[in-house]
């Protein structure tokens, strides 16, 4: 039987290189795939029988990668291991949650180990390191958010598009007759780990505000109460004060509308404010206009996306969904500047 060290040799690669070809899990040259494709074909190798061995010794889990600091909970990570575990099951799946703040070392065993047969990504940086180190070992990943897209080297990703988001949440506030808004983006620590949704929505912000022609004053975040406190004081009492206030960093949204009741201002009379990934049915959330993250959808795709590769690890796939975003009325309108 020809296996694929025969087909290595014959076609001057490593057998690494062979697995990439038949998988598409990495960037080859064109020049190379032709020569392991010829390989395969003058030698009679077949890719599928190798991959129904592979699935009899498959441990029928996934695992779920999802950095977290001891200490600091994020709603939508646990909204997200819930729906991808439910996905997970309804194709035959177990789930395994992995929350190490680094991940590479515990995804590296996980691959080397076979304890998962593919793994899902979230929190994704801009140039992840968990993703080289899965694809060194071929292993079959699928992210939740996307890395840096001029690589064009990212395993298949869906994600909500987070610029277009923003961009939306200012361009009907303009539309509202608002001309000084201000965005409450995503926290520090998330931009200092190249996070793409905190860089994407700050990108999304600052187009906007070129196309608009409007005053966008951007504030970061922070997991501090007494610092975002602050923040949100200079940043709504600054003179001209802003009428239109833009959320994507979600997680003090209780503290910000306790502050802003605090300087005397009536949410959608004196302030319009507009959240921008928020959950779906989040009490909070509700009662103002809002950009949903669809984790619903984001969690079904991830899934399919990981298990496509694990099940079809001879086909070539590079799958890439950009959700578009969708913006949901609720309690007071983005009414237009009181005075």
């Amino acid at each position: 039987m020809v296996t694929i060290k025969d087909v290595a040799r014959h076609a001057g690669v490593a057998p690494s290189t062979v697995s990439y070809v038949l998988s598409g899990s990495r960037k080859i040259s064109e020049e190379t795939r032709t020569a392991v494709r010829a390989a395969v074909e003058e030698l009679g190798y077949h890719p599928r029988a190798s991959a129904r061995t592979l699935r009899r010794a498959r441990s029928e889990v996934l695992v779920l990668a999802v950095p977290r600091e001891p200490g600091k909970y994020r709603a939508v990570d646990g909204r997200f291991a819930i729906d991808i575990g439910d996905m997970a099951r309804d194709r035959g799946y177990d789930l395994l949650l992995m929350t190490d703040p680094d991940g590479v070392r515990g995804l590296t065993r996980v691959a080397r180990s076979g304890l998962a047969d593919g793994a899902v990504l979230m929190a994704v940086r801009e140039r992840d390191p968990r993703i080289e180190a899965l694809r060194a070992h071929g292993f079959p990943t699928a992210l939740v958010g996307h890395g840096d897209e001029s690589e064009g080297d990212d395993p298949p990703w869906v994600d909500l598009d987070w610029a277009a988001a923003v961009a939306l949440a200012v361009r009907e506030a303009v539309a509202a007759g608002h001309r000084r808004i201000a965005f409450w983006a995503s926290a520090d620590h998330e931009f200092e780990a190249r996070n793409g949704y905190a860089l994407r929505g700050l990108a999304g912000a600052e187009a906007a505000a070129r196309e608009t022609g409007v005053e966008v004053r951007v504030r970061r975040s922070t997991v501090e109460p007494d610092e975002a406190r602050a923040r949100l004081v200079e940043l709504l009492t600054a003179r001209p004060r802003p009428t239109a206030l833009l959320v994507q960093h979600l997680i003090p949204l209780p503290l910000l509308l306790e502050e802003i009741a605090a300087l005397g201002l009536r949410v959608g009379e004196d302030l319009a404010v507009v959240l921008v990934g928020s959950l779906p049915d989040e009490a909070g959330a509700l009662r103002l206009p809002r950009v949903e993250l669809p984790v619903g959808r984001m969690a079904e795709a991830a899934v399919r996306l990981v298990v496509e590769a694990i099940e079809k690890p001879e086909q070539p796939y590079a799958a890439r969904e950009l959700i578009a975003p969708e913006l949901v009325a609720g309690g007071p309108p983005i009414a237009p500047p009181s005075g």
